[in-house]
């Protein structure tokens, strides 16, 4: 029961932690607000994380995880790779759509400390060429059949992140300035999310 307690606290107050720095940033956000918001004191929160810091990085590396590990899900599956490239395209941006606020929090983050981008690098490249080792060959079978024109595989994938994130990079302004409501955003947002699909899998037809 001891045990239970201590994972439900420490899930507590890493779900608090993301909630307030999505909404104000982690610089803003005190260890005090957060042991408030998880129903805990400050005390805990150092107990289980030490630092604000090593709190970030619990909750970035967890949402690196959760990206990666759908990919190679996918990657694995067997099904031709345009269908897999289809299903990655909805999953990222699905997930993403889960946390608007995610990507503008990402990039501001990484802006005001770029020692972070050195954190990020360290989790991701292992995993990412994983992940990408799973889907090359795959990729490599299509060109070779003719059935997609030639293109590295982190090319594609950069084209992949930078279209999904763009619909949600600019959520936090829109919500204020244009007082969006969260359907009609989420209405945009699976649009967007189609016309993604459409224009990559366009892209990679044979010239």
């Amino acid at each position: 029961m001891i045990q239970k307690d201590t994972k439900q606290m420490e899930q507590a107050i890493i779900e608090s932690a993301e909630e307030l720095f999505l909404e104000k940033g982690s610089a803003s956000t005190s260890t005090t607000e957060i042991a408030r918001k998880a129903g805990c004191n400050q005390t805990l929160v150092h107990y289980y994380f030490r630092t604000k810091e090593k709190l970030f990085q619990a909750i970035f590396e967890k949402k690196i995880n959760l990206f990666l590990s759908s990919f190679q899900e996918i990657g694995e599956m067997s099904i031709p790779f345009e269908e897999k490239l289809e299903k990655i395209i909805d999953t990222h941006f699905e997930l993403i759509s889960k946390s608007p606020r995610l990507p503008f929090f990402i990039l501001n983050e990484m802006t005001t400390n770029p020692s972070r981008i050195d954190f990020l690098k360290e989790i991701f490249a292992p995993q990412a060429r994983l992940v990408f080792s799973v889907l090359d060959s795959d990729m490599k079978g299509a060109i070779k059949e003719g059935r997609i024109r030639k293109m590295e595989t982190q090319e594609l994938f950069w084209t992949i992140v930078s279209l999904n994130i763009s619909a949600f990079l600019l959520y936090p302004i829109m919500n204020k300035v244009l007082d969006l409501k969260e359907d009609q955003f989420n209405e945009f947002a699976q649009r967007r999310k189609i016309q993604n699909i459409q224009t990559i899998l366009n892209s990679l037809k044979p010239e």
